[in-house]
């Protein structure tokens, strides 16, 4: 097989043509369902057919071998991974956090190595969302993985990955997230040692980039940093594995072809990455630390406006610029539950001791929290002129749902036992004299 092309496609929800043999894709009057060099025609659908035309999903694979040729589905176990409802989650109000897992004596690929933290909502009416964790040394080779239950947003804290999917290869490292639809067949192959990161499964609407309101027209993620790949089959016979996700159980099924045959495919339902480096941060330029919304990369949407199933939020690199008031993320209470997790650096609300990178918190609805004693005595004391903060890249998940922790991470021995002490030293500064 020649050496196919591994450049990217860019832009957001864009209608893509792509594909690795010159004249694969069907043209005018040549059948899309008769296509070229007897390839077969698939549709994959993330949108009920009759969706409206601005939100329909849908891509046309041209592809040596159809799906149904796999082998009957026989159940699977993968404990770790955790649906929403989980009756074996817990619930508590108190303001959680957790250390990074140790990356030493793992022995997994992508899918053995997820470890659920979070989940909210339910799988079987596709409203919620689910974090998990992420720890690998080794590749999926011939093994395969299909969610059925929604769209996986990984966010590597550690280690480089190769996925290949049907619709073509991504290579994604921290500082970078991928996106992987609802159904989209996929693996993940080391480039690293190891690797760490997140995840966030979405049972709810597919991702979108938030409304820009009053900000206009240009900010935040921009389209066309938004990079899909290109048509890459692999026709090769062997013995492969399918790892299917449906309504919260694991199946497998056996395939004599690998799946990733697709040599041409039109469509806008396909996987995405994105380099978090290019967001465009707005932020305060007078007084007051804007809500954290303004920092969203993507949002879930719920059916009411304006309030997210999930939203992806970033604080990164940026100019910290205002005058006469505090600088760090005001405290708070929140209707909405918050997981954070760090990427690499230091985030501006946490500089004392405790959260990591590869570590995350839990804050959740109508839970106090805010920036640390150590944020709180360096914000009310410093000098507020302009100042770039260089070494963080934090993220938040933030739902309306209440998340229930995992029986695992609620019992983990990463879990730090006295993470509100981080707020017991700040003193009161009230005075009638100042």
């Amino acid at each position: 097989m020649k050496t196919q092309d591994r450049s990217y496609q860019a832009g957001f929800s864009n209608y893509f043509s792509t594909e690795a043999v010159k004249g694969a894709l069907p043209i005018g009057q040549n059948s899309p369902q008769k296509p070229p060099f007897g390839l077969v025609a698939e549709l994959i659908s993330g949108t009920a057919f009759t969706a409206a035309r601005s939100e329909n999903q849908r891509t046309w694979m041209y592809r040596i071998r159809p799906s149904v040729t796999q082998g009957p589905y026989q159940d699977f176990k993968l404990d770790n991974w955790k649906t929403a409802p989980d009756s074996t989650g817990h619930v508590t109000p108190r303001q959680l956090r957790w250390n990074a897992p140790s990356l030493e004596g793992i022995d997994a690929d992508f899918i053995e190595g997820v470890q659920s933290v979070l989940t909210a909502g339910s799988v079987d009416d596709k409203n919620g969302s689910a974090v998990h964790l992420y720890r690998c040394n080794r590749s999926m080779g011939d093994r395969s993985f299909c969610n059925a239950d929604g769209d996986l947003l990984i966010v590597p804290q550690s280690g480089r990955l190769t996925v290949t999917s049907e619709l073509g290869v991504l290579d994604v490292e921290p500082t970078e997230i991928v996106v992987i639809p609802r159904g989209i067949k996929f693996k993940v192959d080391m480039s690293s040692a190891h690797a760490r990161g997140y995840m966030l499964e979405v049972y709810g609407n597919h991702f979108q980039l938030p409304e820009l309101g009053p900000i206009g027209s240009s900010g935040l993620a921009n389209q066309r940093d938004f990079l899909s790949p290109v048509a890459h089959y692999e026709d090769k016979k062997g013995s492969f594995e399918l790892i299917t996700k449906y309504a919260g159980k694991m199946f497998s099924s056996a395939l004599a072809n690998s799946p990733f045959d697709v040599v041409a495919w039109h469509g806008n339902y396909c996987p995405y990455k994105y380099d978090l480096k290019r967001f465009n941060t707005i932020n305060t330029v007078s007084f007051d630390h804007p809500d954290p919304s303004i920092f969203t990369v993507l949002t879930s949407p719920s059916d009411h406006p304006g309030v997210a199933n999930v939203d992806f939020v970033i604080f990164p690199p940026r100019w910290m610029v205002a005058e006469n008031t505090f600088r760090p993320p005001y405290y708070h209470r929140n209707v909405m539950s918050e997981y954070m997790g760090l990427i690499h650096g230091v985030y501006d609300a946490k500089p004392g001791s405790g959260f990591e990178p590869g570590g995350g918190s839990l804050h959740s609805c109508m839970s106090p929290h805010g920036p640390d004693a150590v944020a709180f005595e360096a914000a009310s004391d410093s000098e507020l002129k302009p100042e770039y903060q260089a070494n963080t890249l934090a993220f938040m998940f933030e739902s309306y749902q209440s998340y229930r922790i995992t029986d695992a991470a609620f019992k983990s021995d990463d879990l730090q036992k006295d993470y509100e002490s981080c707020w017991a030293q700040i003193k009161p500064r009230f005075s009638l004299e100042s």
